[in-house]
């Protein structure tokens, strides 16, 4: 049986847990709904005990105490106390962009939370790929982004993460669930959050990552971005990471277990062995 999880705990998170056996944690990415998951929870609820995270204000889920202020932090400290509410010993933990950015910092963080880590396309630093070098360097245009996306109207917001989710899901069906999830959520959230990732910089802290940690990354041809420079860009950001897998799945976008269920299944299978 699990505990009672405390108020401040379902006002960041709400959890569903499906199966028996040893513990995951699925923690799903900016906009997005634990159903991220379903190409392989089915399969895996049969062996392992899952915990579907929902992060408050993506994807239709109330927005709740991430109404206001910072969100990453106070949720990465919501995932912590549900651990340790219900007494999980070092879960296996997969996370997709910025829930893979949670994963990374909850391993930092709470080393005694993460068995293993298994990031699903999310660098350390992700507005190296804006050309920033730190983040101070990334607040100004993270700001600004904030800032344009609080200003937007319900319509315009909508109008354009259908338009940007075109180059993260190639999947003529994945793309129509992302772009619901999005369009659904609180778009408060997702700018202050969006903030916060923009302006977070974990490099200097991966060599404090004990846990191993398999990195799945995607490449299209369609990108116009050569596979030699999409293999460096991952192998340079990851660099001070102790111990870490690097796989490349081909023919995708960043949503690979929407555009490559099946390769990101047999991923997660290796992974969790």
């Amino acid at each position: 049986m699990f505990a009672a999880v405390a108020d401040s705990i379902l006002d960041r998170i709400t959890v569903t847990v499906r199966g028996h056996g040893p513990d995951v944690l699925l923690i799903p990415g900016l906009a997005s709904s634990s159903a991220v998951w379903d190409c392989v929870t089915n399969r895996l609820e049969n062996h392992f005990r899952l915990h579907l995270i929902q992060v408050a204000g993506f994807a239709s889920s109330p927005s709740q105490a991430n109404a206001q202020g910072a969100v990453i932090q106070p949720t990465l400290e919501a995932i912590d106390a549900y651990i340790k509410t219900n007494k999980l010993q070092s879960p296996k933990v997969i996370g997709h962009s910025l829930g893979g950015l949670m994963g990374m910092m909850l391993a930092v963080q709470h080393p005694e939370d993460v068995d293993r880590l298994m990031v699903v396309d999310a660098l350390p630093f992700f507005t190296v790929l804006m050309g920033a070098t730190d983040s101070t360097n990334a607040t100004p245009q993270a700001a600004m982004m904030r800032d344009f996306t609080l200003a937007q109207s319900q319509v315009a917001y909508a109008q354009g993460q259908k338009q940007f989710l075109r180059t993260m899901v190639k999947s003529p069906e994945g793309l129509k669930l992302v772009t619901d999830w999005a369009v659904a959520s609180d778009k408060s959230v997702v700018a202050r959050a969006m903030y916060e990732d923009m302006t977070t910089d974990l490099r200097p802290e991966l060599h404090k990552i004990k846990a191993p940690v398999t990195l799945l990354y995607p490449w299209d041809a369609q990108s116009g971005f050569p596979r030699e420079a999409m293999d460096k860009l991952y192998r340079d950001n990851f660099a001070a990471l102790p111990r870490v897998k690097m796989r490349c799945i081909e023919d995708s976008f960043h949503f690979i277990t929407l555009d490559q269920p099946e390769k990101f299944a047999a991923q997660v299978d290796a992974f969790l062995k």
